[in-house]
């Protein structure tokens, strides 16, 4: 069986478990770990507010990183110096309605709606609320992340605070 006619006819419930694996990586700060979780020609989106559907190469997005570019953000994660994150935040994230939209070529395509709770030494919780965007692809029989943005439902950033870990 062609790895195409395998992404097409992944289940809900594989979907489902495979978000649930990584949400739990991404809470567990096991950021190698998710990273293998990703496609060498991934993407990682965070689009504007007020842009969703813009395209990241002609768009200012929030975070708009290729699979390098999450090696390098994941190395400065896991740095002391990284202010940002150290101690790292303690976060907790609830994945619901995960729903398989279609198929792009190799990839299927999944959408399930997020909320991201961040806690963080001397500051209040956080709330990060919105919707991903997945493109999956099979490579050696498993599913893989190809493409991955996350669309905040926030009118504005700047009230949710920085954006230094993966949402």
């Amino acid at each position: 069986m062609s790895d195409r006619r395998n992404a097409a006819s992944a289940t809900r419930e594989e979907v489902e478990d495979f978000l649930y694996r990584e949400a739990t990586l991404l809470d567990a700060w096991k950021l190698d770990e998710w990273l293998a979780l990703t496609t060498a020609d991934c993407g990682y989106y965070v689009p504007p507010n007020d842009k969703p559907d813009a395209d990241h190469r002609s768009t200012l997005f929030t975070i708009a990183d290729n699979h390098a570019r999450l090696v390098e953000r994941i190395k400065r994660l896991k740095d002391p110096s990284a202010h940002a994150e150290y101690p790292p935040s303690r976060t907790r994230r609830l994945i619901a309605n995960v729903r398989i939209t279609g198929s792009d070529g190799d990839a299927i395509e999944v959408a399930a709606n997020f909320v991201v709770y961040r806690f963080r030494r001397d500051n209040d919780r956080r709330e990060f609320v919105g919707h991903y965007r997945y493109k999956l692809r099979r490579e050696n029989g498993a599913l893989r992340i190809a493409e991955r943005r996350a669309i905040l439902d926030g009118e504005e950033l700047g009230a949710l605070g920085a954006v230094s870990f993966i949402l």
